[in-house]
């Protein structure tokens, strides 16, 4: 069974020595792979010497190197984690184990409350709630956890994955990915760290928070698109009612259609519902096609069951 460690690193020279030798000590048998999203700093030597293969993905964002690394490694489970140390190394086992023992294709280190409170910004930590909120409303389901960067995953998983994120969407997109083709997941509780000293964190609270919640919606209509275009539609039939009513009611009254622009209005814009609900339907047939696609690629990659 070969396990890939997966570390997405960008300028944490500080950090990433200790990262490497903390998954090797844990999954001695694992090979560890760190991938440098063209640092500044001296990130790609120093993981280098603690002994992991590292490569380079030139095009920033977190995404677009999860993207890289799904489609160059082949292994039979992968684990991903930040290289920043604020993830438990010795949860691995642990986390693969389960994957393992449950033949699931994803499991999240969500994690543990305690800490994260402590730890995690108060604009982050909000933030997350809010976005595990939407994305279950939306979707039916979801994660505790739902930004968690340290997650366990199947080679079905991995090389279904379309990978469209660019930047730290991209947990946002694994999410959806494993609820849209109604995947097994499970989650396990973790330690969360401290960032090493001097290290910081990239994650921006309201510029990635509203990057990250628009993903949902763009999401959301790419999966759902009958119910998000017929939401549109009932919105669009309203406006266009409450505008039109009272011209019908003047009508009705004297025969007369004294505010003609106010009714040209009304037709456009039920017009518009009718063409959004219309849009919905036929989208909606595209879209199922998409995921069946999708799930095929899923089932073209063996189970764990059947790699063991």
């Amino acid at each position: 069974m070969d396990i890939a460690v997966l570390l997405p690193c960008y300028n944490e020279e500080a950090a990433i020595a200790d990262v490497v030798a903390a998954f090797k000590q844990a999954l001695p048998k694992a090979s560890i792979y760190v991938y440098d999203n063209n640092s500044s700093d001296q990130t790609a030597q120093v993981a280098r010497d603690a002994g992991a293969i590292v490569r380079t993905e030139y095009h920033r964002g977190k995404g677009n190197v999860v993207r890289r690394m799904f489609a160059d490694i082949e292994a039979d489970i992968y684990l991903m984690a930040d290289g920043d140390g604020t993830y438990d190394a010795q949860a691995a086992p642990e986390l693969v184990q389960k994957l393992m023992d449950e033949n699931a294709d994803m499991v999240v280190g969500a994690r543990a409350k305690d800490q994260g409170e402590k730890l995690y910004r108060p604009g982050h930590r909000f933030g997350n709630r809010m976005l595990n909120g939407v994305v279950r409303t939306l979707f039916g389901e979801g994660v505790t956890d739902m930004l968690s960067g340290y997650r366990a995953f199947s080679r079905r998983f991995v090389k279904s994955f379309p990978a469209t994120a660019r930047g730290f969407e991209t947990e946002t997109e694994l999410t959806i990915h494993a609820l849209k083709l109604r995947l097994s997941v499970f989650e396990l509780p973790t330690h969360y760290y401290d960032r090493a000293e001097g290290t910081q964190s990239k994650l921006s609270t309201y510029k990635d928070g509203i990057r990250i919640l628009s993903f949902i919606v763009f999401f959301f209509k790419e999966i759902k698109p009958f119910l998000f275009f017929g939401l549109v539609s009932v919105v669009l039939a309203l406006i266009s009612l409450g505008v039109g009513m009272p011209v019908v009611f003047d009508y009705f009254e004297t025969g007369l259609v004294p505010r003609f622009p106010t009714a040209v209005l009304s037709m456009g814009v039920m017009l518009c519902a009718v063409l959004s609900f219309i849009c919905g339907v036929i989208l909606d047939t595209v879209s199922r096609g998409r995921i069946e696609n999708i799930r095929l690629s899923y089932l073209s990659s063996p189970a764990l069951s059947e790699e063991a």
